[in-house]
């Protein structure tokens, strides 16, 4: 005889009910221009796949296309879409921005940098009440944030806006005194690392193994890496006989014309151009000084990555770069498009291992001690929670 499988209710008398799964109660939209590997994107990566599964769920919306980079979101509830903005400006992509809207329905958006700053306004016809728009770095075409254009236009998006997040003290300030933005408006969240476990083992550096000099990053005007090639080709000029080398990780549009100087000065044998990696840290971690040539910065995770890995920095004096680096503690800063002030920084660290083995390591206590990724995500967390909260009671 077939024995019946005892149900829920037998056990106890009790009736006991299968548990429900609930779907979370706050449906962020994240809106970028361009879902592709970069700081910005990593950050709206980040915010998605460690804040509460239980409290947010989440729409990344990409105002041109999506790519493999989507990948690395890994939170159970988030949709992706696509706009297909056509280069120039298009008005078309925000009746479709509008309608995804009206569908999706989401409580808050978060828009990314300049080109998602006109999106408050359908935001708001759409229905959506909160719009929080975060700054992590000025547009290419205005560098030093001083465009009398762009200006004018954020001062004139300001009353749609419910937050501005500027991601270093630089570019709050700038919101503050330069664009005019009320005080009340303005949160500052920096960017974090999350520490590595295991970081750059300077206690076994080989001795004759070239000296390693690395990039990571876009390669594209505003980062500037021809500033790098042609101080590490002065480099090569000041110290003959150390062998020296340089990693680029990345690619771009500048790749192309970085390539043909190498070739003209002869650097190729070098000088290394791997492309992007999925595996970051590893390149990293085989580093003796990370270079970052910018012309403009907000906050960049690649800079702090490098520093949590225990490697010292060089790094041009621009946006919230300062914030990060100490110099001559956890690196050196010099002014930007100066190759001949780069390369004597970089030489510094070549002609003395010692001091950028101490470097290395103070930087990655600083970024311990000030920049860890989770109180950015906590950060977000309680502006988000306060917002919603806000709305909800009708504010």
């Amino acid at each position: 005889m077939r024995h019946r499988r005892p149900a829920l209710h037998d056990f106890f008398g009790l009736t006991l009910k299968p548990p429900t799964i609930q779907q979370p109660t706050m449906h962020i939209l994240h809106l970028i221009h361009r879902l592709d590997i970069g700081g910005l994107e990593t950050v709206v990566a980040q915010l998605v796949n460690r804040l509460p599964v239980e409290r947010f769920r989440h729409s990344v919306v990409s105002l041109t296309e999506l790519t493999a980079f989507q990948n690395r979101f890994h939170h159970p509830h988030v949709t992706f879409h696509a706009l297909h903005k056509q280069p120039g400006k298009d008005l078309l992509v925000w009746v479709r921005y509008w309608r995804l809207l009206r569908r999706l329905q989401p409580d808050l958006v978060h828009a990314c940098n300049l080109a998602t700053l006109e999106a408050a306004i359908p935001t708001r016809l759409a229905g959506v009440k909160r719009f929080v728009h975060a700054e992590h770095g000025r547009d290419s075409h205005d560098p030093d944030g001083t465009s009398p254009k762009y200006l004018l236009w954020r001062r004139f998006m300001t009353p749609w806006v419910d937050r501005f997040i500027p991601v270093s003290g630089e570019l709050e300030t700038w919101m503050q005194t330069t664009v005019s933005i009320p005080r009340p408006k303005i949160l500052r969240i920096g960017n974090g690392v999350l520490l590595p476990d295991q970081p750059r083992d300077w206690m076994n550096r080989d001795p004759d193994h070239p000296f390693t000099i690395g990039f990571v990053g876009r390669l594209w005007p505003i980062k500037d890496p021809m500033n790098l090639v042609r101080a590490f080709h002065r480099l090569r000029q000041m110290a003959p006989d150390i062998p020296v080398r340089l990693l680029f990780v990345g690619d771009g549009p500048e790749r192309a014309t970085l390539e043909l100087l190498i070739e003209q000065w002869h650097l190729h044998e070098s000088i290394r151009m791997v492309g992007w990696q999925t595996d970051v840290a590893h390149h990293l971690r085989q580093l003796d000084l990370f270079v970052l040539p910018s012309k403009a910065e907000g906050t960049p995770l690649t800079l702090l990555e490098a520093m949590a890995m225990g490697v010292p920095v060089v790094a041009t004096r621009v946006g919230g770069v300062a914030d990060l680096v100490v110099e001559g503690v956890t690196g050196r800063l010099v002014p930007p498009n100066d190759p001949q002030a780069l390369a004597a920084a970089m030489l510094g660290y070549l002609l003395d291992p010692a001091t950028a083995s101490l470097h290395g390591a103070a930087g990655r206590e600083r970024v311990a001690a000030h920049f860890s990724l989770e109180n950015t995500i906590a950060a977000y967390e309680r502006l988000f929670l306060q917002l919603l909260v806000t709305k909800n009671q009708g504010s």
